[in-house]
């Protein structure tokens, strides 16, 4: 590990935010849109991150150690009001993919596909606890979980994922979601 107190600051900053989101939830604010604090929560961590990867680059496993670099995913994941910094630093961790956990690729991929209402393809997003959102190929998605590490999906959970062509009657079950998607900027 290259830099051991930028590895800690990260790892508190994740710390930080998944307390915080323990709280909101067990006051039951995060059911209704993005809980103002949660926000305030994710934006300070982006702005350190943006800091962090300025000096160091993106911190990588050999840079920061595993946890550390898993808990700037963490950050990058969260970051859902900003997604000029979620494709940034998607395209920043497909550079150092060989240094950074695949499966932290995957669920960042999948995750920037559903704000863009388009198919995941790793399956790593849900639509409710049992379904999960539409992906791009369901006959290849155990494949594609394999290959990152992921759990293989069974059969009936394979079979109970929506088809790509349901994906805006999906999203339009939320119309609160998608205005603040449009605000933010994932889809027009």
């Amino acid at each position: 590990m290259v830099y051991p107190e930028i590895a800690i600051e990260l790892i508190k900053l994740a710390e930080n935010d998944l307390a915080v989101r323990e709280q909101l939830l067990n006051q039951g604010k995060l059911s209704e849109g993005y809980n103002p604090q949660m926000r305030e929560v994710h934006q300070k961590n982006s702005l350190i991150l943006r800091d962090i990867i300025k000096q160091i680059g993106y911190p990588t496993i050999s840079k920061v150690g595993e946890k550390a670099s898993g808990a700037a995913w963490l950050i990058i994941q969260h970051a859902i009001s900003e997604p000029d910094f979620m494709i940034n630093s998607y395209n920043l961790m497909l550079e150092h993919q060989q240094d950074i956990s695949p499966e932290n690729i995957a669920y960042l991929y999948d995750r920037i596909q559903v704000y863009q209402s388009k198919p995941q393809k790793y399956g790593t997003q849900m639509i409710s606890s049992d379904t999960l959102y539409p992906v791009e190929n369901s006959t290849h998605l155990n494949k594609y979980r394999n290959e990152v590490g992921l759990p293989l999906l069974t059969d009936l959970q394979l079979q109970n994922i929506p088809s790509s062509d349901q994906i805006k009657e999906i999203d339009n079950q939320d119309p609160a979601y998608n205005q603040w998607r449009k605000e933010i900027g994932w889809i027009k």
